[in-house]
């Protein structure tokens, strides 16, 4: 009984330092370095009903958008309208300016239905946009890699798209495939990193037979910098005329394999890198849950 009412009380003393701390204007990243409390569901219960502070939100980035287009339904716009000159969808407007009044129509379903195509475009040319700067953003964010950094994203890239041993086929050889250019780069990269000389590397060309063969082969030459006896006999897959084939675009050059010759040492040890991984990330859960 003693035991459980001084655990009460600790937990008592230890939300009344997060809740003071907390009015003083601390992060919870900062409760928690302060307090040494890295359980989330404790830190969850230390501050339960205390509102965060104003600098630690973040900024919704559509409030602009809501304020302007509330705006223009005052002045009259229609949400066709509104999308073409906000460039949002016409379900956020909705939400933003149900309860102001709805104008008058004044234009025929055909100039309506034009105004919504424009609106649509300017929705997709925002997300776009959108996208873009967000791709741009996340490759800044990853910067320049280490040795090691790069060491396991190859195993784990590797443990996903490589050739791998199975029970029923014990074979212990470096085989990966992929569409990719990017992936193939970082492959042949880690490779590098590893120690593999290039004269071990044999690759393949694996496409549709009614696609540019002639050009996927040099593009996957001049991509990894191997000389044409490094290439075995291009794989063609047969085309089949009740299918209708999808990746037709000038971009379409098909799959390169690569092997490793003599790789099953190289093998065993990204088998066993791959469970050091695996080993590592199951004790840092179980850390983050203590």
């Amino acid at each position: 009984m003693t035991e459980i009412t001084n655990r009460h009380e600790n937990f008592e003393t230890l939300r009344e330092r997060a809740v003071a701390l907390r009015r003083e204007g601390l992060s919870r990243r900062q409760i928690r370095d302060r307090l040494h409390v890295h359980n989330n569901d404790i830190l969850n219960r230390l501050l339960d009903g205390e509102p965060a502070p104003a600098w630690t939100r973040r900024p919704n980035a559509k409030d602009d958008l809501r304020t302007r287009a509330r705006e223009l339904r005052l002045q009259g716009m229609t949400y066709d309208q509104i999308q073409l000159e906000l460039g949002c969808s016409k379900s956020s407007i909705s939400l933003w300016v149900r309860d102001l009044p709805k104008p008058e129509r004044r234009r025929t379903r055909e100039e309506a239905s034009a105004i919504a195509r424009r609106g649509w475009e300017a929705t997709l040319k925002r997300r776009d946009e959108e996208r873009q700067q967000a791709k741009r953003d996340a490759a800044n964010e990853v910067g320049s890699l280490s040795d090691r950094e790069l060491f396991l994203v190859g195993v784990g890239l590797y443990w996903a798209e490589g050739t791998k041993a199975k029970p029923y086929r014990p074979q212990e050889r470096v085989d990966f495939v992929n569409s990719d250019p990017g992936m193939i780069q970082v492959f042949l990269a880690w490779l590098d990193l590893l120690g593999v000389q290039r004269e071990r590397l044999r690759f393949c060309v694996m496409i549709h037979e009614s696609a540019d063969v002639a050009g996927a082969e040099r593009y996957w030459s001049e991509l990894t910098g191997a000389d044409a006896s490094a290439f075995n006999k291009t794989v063609l897959k047969k085309h089949n005329p009740k299918t209708v084939r999808k990746n037709t675009a000038e971009n379409y050059r098909g799959c390169l394999a690569v092997r490793v010759r003599q790789g099953s040492d190289l093998y065993r040890r990204i088998e066993g890198a791959w469970c050091g991984i695996v080993l590592s990330a199951r004790r840092s859960g179980r850390e983050n849950r203590t």
